[in-house]
């Protein structure tokens, strides 16, 4: 079988990054308070608004958010998003206006929601871990919610269009979302095709929760099922055969660097994996890689270092793309659609079980 390698010279330019490194020193300072301030702005619900309509009355957002909401933080947060070039205030502070870089930092919110409401408690507890105080999992935790509502925002803002247009040519009637989250992906997956079934799986309990609300404000409680499970327990040890048996279609979104982080099931996972789900001949699968030649970068794109870090300070390996390639072929998945997935350094495969 012949593996699908991309040059570099045909990655997409928002790969490489604009942020140039080294990084000074007031910009990663900055950087640091500009992130909590994007965050504090989404779960106040000001970017939703401000989404909705660009000018956004302060006093008027603060009364109906509710008597407990404090005017002066809300007002204090906006002058720091307007100092960062986020909105301009006008009529005396009463009005904030999205500038295009709101617009923009609005439609990339999700990789904040990851960031500081997901990571922020394991990025500050770096130290601990080095020097043995802390230990992830029991004593610093990242926020299973978070990362996966920031997942589902990312999935929304900018690659939504992408998996629409690679599904179109997958035919399926029951299609599964391994790591689903919130089962936002599934529900508007499922929702798009009139006729089919969805199941997402994961395994946060949390998320699990917010899929069954998911689910249900879209209407499709007859259609769509969010179950918690730990997709390794149903690839290698056969759990929760009887909701998978009509699955004919799998999919699964930055999930893959931790089923692989074991090397004893690793070389066997996509095996395990389509064992598991007999009816299924289709897997579109997606997963961010490590950078190539990341070390000697001379710029940084959005996430990347993120998410290399948290990885692995948490102890999970990522891997080359090439290293993804080999695995499939040695379970016999073959590669017919290879494509660039939003996210720096994703990439999407449609992969035919034969």
């Amino acid at each position: 079988m012949t593996l699908l390698h991309t040059p570099p010279s045909v990655l997409p330019a928002d790969w490489y990054g604009a942020a140039p490194a080294p990084i000074g020193v007031d910009q990663a300072f900055n950087g640091y308070v500009a992130a909590t301030v994007v965050h504090t702005l989404d779960r106040l619900g000001v970017l939703d608004r401000l989404a909705d309509e660009p000018r956004l009355d302060i006093t008027k957002f603060v009364l109906d958010a509710g008597p407990a909401v404090r005017e002066r933080v809300v007002r204090e947060v906006l002058r720091a998003a307007a100092v960062c070039g986020w909105v301009r205030l006008e009529d005396d502070g009463d009005t904030a206006v999205l500038t295009d870089a709101g617009r923009e930092t609005v439609r990339m919110r999700g990789y904040f929601t990851w960031a500081v409401g997901g990571y922020s408690e394991l990025f500050a507890g770096a130290a601990r871990l080095a020097t043995g105080e802390a230990t992830f999992g029991a004593d610093l935790l990242r926020d299973e919610a978070m990362v996966a509502l920031g997942s589902g925002q990312n999935d929304r803002s900018f690659m939504a269009g992408t998996l629409d247009d690679v599904l179109a040519g997958v035919d399926f009637r029951t299609i599964a979302d391994l790591g689903s989250g919130i089962s936002a992906r599934v529900s508007r997956v499922v929702g798009a095709r009139p006729g089919t079934r969805g199941l997402g799986l994961d395994i946060s309990g949390p998320a699990t929760e917010l899929g069954h609300r998911t689910i249900a404000e879209a209407g499709l409680e007859d259609r769509v099922r969010a179950v918690q499970a730990d997709v390794l327990d149903v690839c290698h040890r056969e759990a929760h055969r009887d909701a998978i048996a009509e699955v004919d279609t799998v999919m699964s979104f930055f999930l893959l660097h931790d089923l692989l982080a074991d090397p004893v099931t690793r070389p066997q996972l996509f095996t395990r994996l389509r064992e598991a789900f007999p009816a299924a001949r289709t897997f579109v699968l997606a997963d961010t890689m490590l950078r190539p030649d990341a070390e000697h970068s001379t710029s940084l794109p959005v996430f990347s270092l993120g998410y290399e870090l948290a990885h692995a300070l948490m102890g999970v390996p990522l891997h080359t793309k090439e290293t993804y390639e080999e695995l499939f072929a040695a379970a016999d998945l073959h590669p017919v659609r290879t494509v660039a997935f939003g996210t720096p350094h994703s990439w999407l495969y449609v992969l035919e079980a034969r």
